[in-house]
């Protein structure tokens, strides 16, 4: 039977503590909130800290946490009218309680090489990608990671691969947001998603396209040209 260990909690929590946020991800419908949160909110409570505890959902929908969400967490934290209840992850259009993702956030990874691919479910996209990860975890002395993210179609569908790989043990359990690298599989990707978005400067955009150099700045957007150059 498994008790929570409240007396535990209270022991690790310093002094100086007057805030602490709670993620659960569960949502439980009918319930005061979620149980993480209410356990912890107990504990407190008959701990007689005086301390604020505020409640947040993550992972929803398999909705994917970054570390620009956490920050987020720790600024409404921070805040004296910061919501009590709130979301990570998802565009909340019902309740409004989802968090924006923190601006500008970066976690330095020297020697890490990030890149991503978006393909066509059923195209090899994924097949390749996996392989080609397999092959430098096994063959060279790099770690390496991938994640592969499909839509509810997968065959016919758009497909992301995100490999990492570099000389230094991989601990980001995410989906790679600020690539070196990034290439498109399917040329009308351009007009229907945000392709680079967080590339890093200098990074690299491969397209494969039947359109000629010349026929590129009549076929790719505006958006896309602009961010580009800025990338440059």
């Amino acid at each position: 039977e498994f008790t929570f260990a409240t007396d535990r909690l209270l022991k690790a929590l310093p002094q100086t503590v007057e805030r602490i946020a709670v993620l659960d991800r569960t949502k439980e419908p009918g319930a005061l909130a979620e149980p993480l949160f209410l356990d912890v909110q107990a504990a407190v409570i008959d701990g007689g800290r005086n301390v604020k505890v505020i409640a947040g959902r993550y992972g929803l929908s398999s909705k994917d946490v970054i570390p620009a969400d956490i920050v987020a967490v720790f600024d409404n934290l921070a805040a004296e009218n910061g919501k009590k209840f709130f979301t990570l992850g998802i565009n909340d259009d019902v309740t409004f309680l989802s968090l924006d993702r923190a601006e500008g956030v970066e976690v330095e990874t020297p020697g890490l090489t990030e890149c991503k691919f978006w393909g066509f479910g059923s195209d090899g996209t994924v097949g390749a990608n996996k392989s080609a990860i397999k092959i430098i975890g096994d063959h060279t002395d790099m770690y390496a990671q991938a994640y592969f993210d499909y839509d509810s179609k997968k065959s016919g569908g758009v497909t992301m691969s995100h490999l990492r790989f570099g000389k230094n043990p991989i601990n980001l359990p995410y989906l790679v947001t600020e690539p070196q690298f990034v290439a498109c599989h399917r040329q009308s990707y351009v007009h229907e998603y945000d392709l680079i978005r967080g590339i890093k400067k200098g990074g690299t955009f491969l397209l494969n396209c039947t359109w000629s150099p010349e026929e590129l700045n009549e076929h790719l957007p505006a958006k896309l040209r602009r961010q580009i150059a800025e990338k440059e």
